[in-house]
């Protein structure tokens, strides 16, 4: 059944829902070499790697049960307002000397105030003028006036994350929606940016719950998809919430290739807890990464990571997503 579907996919045909449920008790290491053929075919050896600035964090209004800078929990984060373009500027520049080819500002809270967008563009100038790095930006939940703002500064993605199905959205959330969260994507979209939208594996779904997530994703068009794997940290209603395991993060990773072929699948927070920080994922389908350090937690360096990725054959560039 793998390698059937896998044999249409190559094709240009795109899985159904109950073909993708079908994987999810499929021997892992049989689906994870048919996903990894799925990438090579549609993907070649091109890796997308980006970093991302914590631009400002804590006292966030909203209560996702799995963020450590949500005012609602007692995490003992470090909280600051919005950085200043020369802290945003000197890592970027820290980036870009590494190979880096995306630099995400990443800010706590619904949205950014407009006079905070307007400051998120002066430093978007700024990077663009004195580096070569892609610039991202994830602001919360923006309108369309805005996204047109910064794409007019030089900003080339908006991530924006759906974490999780449309189902078990509110067991996750309360107080802003799966349709908020759609109509921010699809404006940003209408602004002329691209869109990086994934989700946070481990927060009690199931996996119809994964796959239904990445339908939406596909159905929206996106294409750069990140995987992250839940860091249960203490104070959040998640701390106990038990860890997946490598093996479960090679299944999704596979799946979520067989669902978007030419996708980029990119590990993201929680990496970090695997034993092999993510090497055999990059075996099963996925092909880009966050690195170096996450929000609230550390990550992994940008120097080990190049080294795994020149170990696995994979080229670090950018390719139009």
């Amino acid at each position: 059944m793998i390698n059937s579907l896998k044999n249409r996919i190559l094709q240009g045909y795109l899985p159904e829902k109950g073909e993708l449920l079908g994987l999810v008790d499929a021997p892992l290491e049989e689906l994870c070499c048919a996903a990894d053929e799925i990438r090579k075919h549609f993907c070649s050896d091109t890796f997308d790697m980006c970093t991302i600035i914590n631009g400002k964090s804590g006292r966030c209004s909203e209560d996702c049960k799995y963020c450590a800078q949500s005012a609602h929990y007692h995490t003992c984060i470090e909280e600051y307002p919005l950085k200043s373009k020369e802290d945003i500027l000197e890592l970027a520049k820290y980036n870009d000397e590494r190979g880096v080819l995306r630099y995400s500002i990443v800010t706590s809270g619904r949205c950014l105030t407009d006079d905070e967008v307007e400051q998120i563009c002066d430093t978007v100038k700024v990077i663009k003028k004195e580096t070569n790095i892609e610039v991202c930006v994830s602001l919360g939940l923006l309108n369309k006036e805005n996204f047109i703002k910064l794409k007019d500064a030089g900003v080339t993605r908006v991530h924006n994350n759906l974490e999780t199905s449309r189902s078990n959205f509110p067991n996750v959330c309360t107080t802003h929606t799966y349709d908020e969260k759609i109509a921010a994507i699809k404006a940003a979209l209408e602004a002329g940016l691209g869109v990086c939208s994934g989700g946070i594996m481990g927060l009690g779904e199931t996996m119809e719950d994964r796959i239904d997530m990445i339908l939406d994703i596909r159905s929206l068009g996106i294409r750069s998809i990140p995987v992250n794997m839940l860091n249960p940290i203490q104070g959040t209603p998640y701390e106990d919430n038990k860890r997946l395991t490598n093996n479960d993060m090679r299944r999704i990773a596979a799946i979520f290739r067989f669902a978007i072929p030419d996708g980029f699948i990119r590990l993201a927070g929680g990496r970090g807890l695997l034993e092999d920080m993510g090497e055999k994922c990059f075996m099963s389908g996925a092909n880009a990464a966050i690195s170096g350090d996450m929000l609230t937690t550390s990550g992994i360096s940008i120097e080990n990571d190049m080294k795994m990725l020149n170990k696995l054959g994979y080229k670090v560039e950018l390719k139009d997503e």
